[in-house]
């Protein structure tokens, strides 16, 4: 009897996806000969796993990716020709394959990066073709493709080229190919609220593009775009994918403020021990986890950031819209509420990474652009734009907790002084201070010069602001070396005595303006100390050749803020010292006497009547934002969200 033909293989000790199989046999062999038709024909036909393609890949360095350049050109080339031909499912899966693909290869390390890459993906004789056929696929498919789904994916696919890419020149042929009028017809198209979210991200990248080296075409768009039901639907989208963000931080540490109960109120007045016991007492969190979670947020998402400034900057149809749409159901809360809590959070905790603080930065500059806008400012102090936000209170101290809605400029003036209070540190953000006291500067100006008298708790503010001179005063040694410290000085001093010489034009009753004018009296002997120790050594990389150390001792002793025409510290000191002479001569003659609370306020009032505040001229003028002065700092924001793009699609 013959023996069957039929034999029994042994039992593999785990099974192993085809497609697994097909991409560890493309890359196991540099000498591996060219896979032949079928090889590819089973490739695309085949579900693709990302997951495994990475991993893959990871275990290459990028010697290796060189070594298996026609391994690599191959997979390229054949799945630009299945997008390009956009039969289904080959084109989706070659979209998926991409989108894995670019992102690992891209993100390794290259001695050449520009050179390395092109020899990787498509050689050098071939890159030209090979990516106008790459990116015209992309582009044709975003604008055209069969479905949203399809779409999106070759949204991610450009995400991935992009960011991965960034510091090449291969990112100019997605600027040189004109995607902008696909993506927003995407947006669109889109029926989720989210949807926008990708399109809008690839946009702010191919804006910040090399665009202080040379004409972004995409810069020039944004600024002629004037479709509102798309810059609308970028808007909900962003206000969305804000309050999600949010939504990281409260899952850390719940702030909102606890509600009443019988027990808290038994406990306020001194009859804790007859409060109801909970049966499983709640636990104490673990300080050290919250902070590294804390510190690992916001999460990537918060890359959208840097396309909403770049739009705020170059559209103020995108301004208006963003300032003044209202919530698409009665009980959310609408996009700019959520803008704005987002950035309560973000800057309450900018110190913790420098992620943190670079998207604390954007958000301030696009806030500093919106209160800028005279029209907008406007609408922001109005009670029309009454809303109701929720503020970050994970960190002590807290502000007063207002309930309902309130007018925007109270929320913004809150997040500021929230981010003054809660990022004190000896090597001070500097950028970050001269920003927010900035923006606190422009409010007070439009507030002061419109006569609105506006209903806030003033008390607060003109707290963090003394408190922050006094913190400066502390640490000016620390301090002195820091680039840009004299523009904090001026913009904070110049705060104040602005609110000196102006308060009876925007506070709403005297009591505000007395409170102002007791707790500068109560610093007045650190307002000159603040003023000695303010002192500014000239700059070493700036000192010609003949510059000695007198000349350098000479300066120092001369160049004080008072001296400086910018600067209004003469004027504090000016009035605290008039209340000084007042109090001391109405000071009580027997010793160990001092004047009360009252007596103070009531030497304060009487002052008014022989005070003269030598205010200098233009307090509240300000110079308008100015791109090319954050130049550096911009590229810094850019790279931020470059890398968190890379990170945003290998979690997708």
């Amino acid at each position: 009897m013959e023996p069957s033909p039929l034999t029994q293989q042994a039992r593999p000790e785990f099974f192993q996806q085809k497609i697994v199989q097909l991409y560890q046999a493309l890359f196991r062999d540099a000498e591996y000969p060219e896979p032949p038709e079928g090889f590819w024909q089973e490739f695309f036909l085949l579900k693709p796993d990302k997951t495994s393609l990475r991993r893959v890949l990871a275990d290459l360095r990028a010697d290796d990716l060189l070594h298996f350049q026609n391994q690599s050109q191959q997979l390229f080339f054949r799945c630009v020709s299945h997008i390009k031909a956009g039969t289904a499912p080959s084109d989706e899966i070659a979209l998926d394959t991409l989108t894995a693909f670019l992102g690992n290869v891209l993100s390794k390390k290259y001695t050449n990066p520009s050179s390395d890459i092109i020899a990787i993906l498509a050689g050098l004789d071939h890159v030209d073709a090979t990516f106008t056929d790459f990116v015209n696929a992309l582009d044709a498919i975003v604008r055209n493709g069969r479905s949203l789904p399809l779409r999106q994916k070759a949204i991610q696919v450009a995400l991935s080229a992009t960011s991965g890419a960034y510091r090449t020149g291969l990112v100019s042929y997605f600027t040189h190919r004109d995607l902008f009028p696909s993506l927003m017809k995407y947006v669109q198209d889109a029926e989720i609220n989210t949807a926008p979210f990708e399109p809008f991200t690839l946009l702010g990248l191919l804006v910040n593009y090399n665009k202080f080296e040379f004409q972004n075409l995409y810069r020039l768009r944004l600024d002629d775009f004037v479709n509102e039901k798309a810059i609308q639907k970028i808007i909900v989208s962003v206000g969305a994918i804000c309050l999600s963000a949010r939504t990281q931080y409260v899952a850390v540490q719940d702030d909102l403020p606890e509600g009443w109960t019988i027990s808290n109120t038994l406990a306020y007045i001194g009859l804790g021990a007859l409060a109801p016991r909970a049966n499983t007492p709640p636990q104490a969190p673990n300080i050290e986890a919250v902070r590294s979670l804390l510190a690992a947020l916001p999460g990537h998402e918060a890359a959208v950031l840097l396309a909403t400034y770049d739009f705020a900057n170059a559209n103020k149809l995108f301004c208006f819209n963003l300032v003044s749409m209202p919530a698409q159901a009665k009980h959310e809360e609408n996009p700019f509420s959520g803008f704005l809590s987002f950035t309560s959070y973000i800057l309450q905790h900018a110190h913790r990474s420098m992620r943190s603080s670079s998207y604390a930065y954007i958000n301030l500059i696009t806030l500093r652009i919106l209160v800028e806008d005279q029209d907008l400012c406007k609408r922001i102090c109005s009670d029309e734009s009454k809303t109701t936000v929720r503020l970050c209170r994970q960190r002590q101290p807290f502000l007063p907790l207002v309930g309902g809605q309130r007018t925007l400029v109270t929320v913004i003036v809150d997040v500021m002084v929230d981010g003054i209070n809660h990022n004190l540190r000896r090597r001070l953000d500097i950028d970050l201070y001269a920003m927010m006291v900035g923006i606190l500067l422009r409010l007070i100006s439009f507030l002061s010069r419109s006569h609105i008298r506006l209903v806030y708790h003033w008390f607060e503010l003109w707290r963090t602001l003394l408190s922050l001179i006094r913190f400066l005063t502390t640490y000016a040694t620390d301090l002195k070396p820091l680039p840009n410290i004299l523009t904090l000085l001026d913009t904070l001093v110049n705060l104040i005595a602005l609110s000196l010489s102006a308060g009876d034009t925007f506070l709403p009753s005297p009591a505000e303006y007395d409170d102002l004018f007791y707790k500068l009296v109560e610093i007045g002997d650190i307002l000159t100390k603040f003023r000695d120790a303010c002192e500014r050594f000239p700059s070493p990389t700036f000192l010609p050749p003949t510059f000695t150390n007198h000349d350098i001792l000479t300066q120092r002793s001369v160049d004080v803020l008072s001296n400086r025409t910018t600067n209004s510290i003469a004027t504090l000191i000016s009035v605290s010292s008039h209340y000084y002479t007042l109090l001391e001569s109405s000071a009580p003659k027997a010793k160990g006497k001092n004047l009360s609370t009252k007596e103070v306020g009531k030497v304060i009032k009487q002052g008014y009547e022989t005070l003269s505040i030598q205010a200098k001229d233009g307090l509240d003028g300000w110079e308008k934002y100015r791109e090319a002065d954050e130049r550096v700092m911009l590229k810094k924001i850019a790279r931020v969200a470059v890398e968190d793009v890379k990170a945003l699609l290998v979690e997708r």
